[in-house]
């Protein structure tokens, strides 16, 4: 008798190897820990495991020197049971088709969790955007629209900016898919310019949910968030965003680190300020209001609350036992992986898993799409409004899960969501 495989082992897709599990291994890891809470359902696990459609494209352009360019681009398409595909683009040198499969995973989840008509989806293209101009980075945008176009639309499936990405990026991406069609389609796309079918409010919702979430969280535990010391990794529209509003709640923050390097200040950074020198920098490298501390130093800097929203996998087994926090914000996608979620764990370090903290994004998006499609369009507080109450509910019904089950939150929000997810492909059942 043959021996039977691992769960990840029997999830690998053909196209990877056991060396190249990468992200798409920390997503398999997650699902086999919320298998056994999933009762009956559990016999359509394996639809967690399989992303429904992966695209892999060609993206050739004329660079500015006349030479010819290639670059490869993904999109992947995880699970469409409750609604078209939706996630983010990223630009990104390190780009990889694991990466992408997780993030994808990751955006049904998400969706599920704060309960948007949504499947999950995700996009990149292996680019290192600062090394090429405006016009490269227009060609490369378009051409990469083309080639996905066979499998994106409103009702099928909706790109966002993430890493790399931002307005001027979905408005090409909109252009070029609308002109491909013959007809103005703003829905094909969120996080556009508010003057071509964006949404108010849009730009500061993943990190007014971190901030939502965070808060939420701290009323739980007792924590107070006036005075609370917080570490932010990541100051761009998530980390900076959240900064601002946890200081403007009467938090310190009290480091942050990006790309460039890290700083600190134990009184507290002046928020408004350092965003303005990102602006003007790309950089929290430089700021004269703080001093410069290593960057590995960053994990074992004495704060109360971190916030990693930079890039996945950045709290490890290396790093997670020195970190001093009584909370872990997750802006960033998959900024924990599995090994380390447990030393937190063991340390008694509460974790607001991204699927359900870093939603506020998702949210807007869907709310810009409604928009979209109605052509009317709310004001600001309208979307803020709704977006705290729909993140509220989202983490009411979460911690409530956790508290029956006594699990983690990471744990419980899969539950939730897994639980979602699996009811509509029963329902639907398999067609043909």
């Amino acid at each position: 008798m043959s021996q039977a495989p691992t769960p990840s082992t029997h999830a690998l897709p053909s196209y990877l190897n056991a060396d190249q599990l990468g992200p798409w291994g920390n997503y398999l890891k997650q699902v086999d820990r919320v298998t056994p809470y999933l009762g009956h359902l559990s016999r359509w696990v394996e639809t967690l495991k399989r992303p429904k459609r992966i695209l892999i494209v060609d993206v050739p352009i004329h660079l500015d020197d006349g030479t010819v360019a290639h670059f490869e681009g993904y999109r992947v398409q995880h699970n469409t049971s409750r609604g078209p595909g939706k996630g983010g683009v990223r630009f990104h040198q390190d780009v990889t088709l694991s990466e992408v499969m997780a993030l994808s995973a990751w955006m049904s989840i998400k969706n599920a969790a704060v309960n948007v008509p949504y499947g999950g989806a995700k996009g990149g293209v292996r680019v290192d955007p600062k090394k090429l101009s405006l016009g490269e980075l227009e060609r490369v945008t378009r051409r990469y629209t083309s080639e996905i176009g066979i499998i994106i639309g409103p009702n099928k499936d909706i790109p966002a900016p993430d890493v790399n990405t931002n307005e001027q990026t979905m408005a090409w991406m909109m252009d070029t898919y609308s002109m491909n069609e013959g007809a103005t389609a703003t829905g094909v796309v969120t996080g556009k310019p508010v003057i071509l079918g964006g949404s108010l409010g849009r730009r500061d919702a993943t990190g007014r949910g971190v901030f939502t979430i965070g808060v939420e969280a701290a009323q739980r535990i007792g924590m107070e968030v006036r005075g609370a010391r917080i570490a932010v990794q990541g100051f761009g529209n998530v980390g900076g965003i959240a900064a601002r509003l946890f200081a403007e709640a009467g938090a310190r923050i009290v480091a942050v680190q990006d790309h460039g390097g890290t700083i600190c200040r134990e009184a507290g950074l002046d928020v408004p300020a350092l965003l303005e020198h990102v602006r003007l920098t790309g950089s929290v490298a430089g700021f004269a209001g703080a001093d410069k501390m290593a960057d590995d130093a960053f994990w074992s800097v004495s704060c109360d609350i971190l916030i990693p929203a930079a890039l996945e996998s950045q709290i490890t087994a290396a790093n997670a036992g020195r970190i001093t926090a009584r909370m872990v914000i997750e802006g960033a996608n998959g900024p924990t992986t599995p090994e380390a979620d447990d030393i937190l764990h063991e340390r008694n370090v509460l974790v607001l898993p991204d699927v359900i903290a870093n939603a506020g994004g998702v949210t807007v998006s869907y709310f810009e799409w409604v928009q979209d499609f109605s052509s009317f369009f709310w004001s600001e507080d309208d979307i803020n409004a709704r977006l705290v109450r729909i993140m509220k509910e989202a983490f009411a019904a979460v911690w409530q899960v956790a508290e029956e089950n006594k699990v983690s939150l990471r744990t419980a929000t899969f539950i939730v969501a897994c639980k979602r997810i699996l009811q509509a492909r029963e329902l639907r059942g398999l067609y043909p």
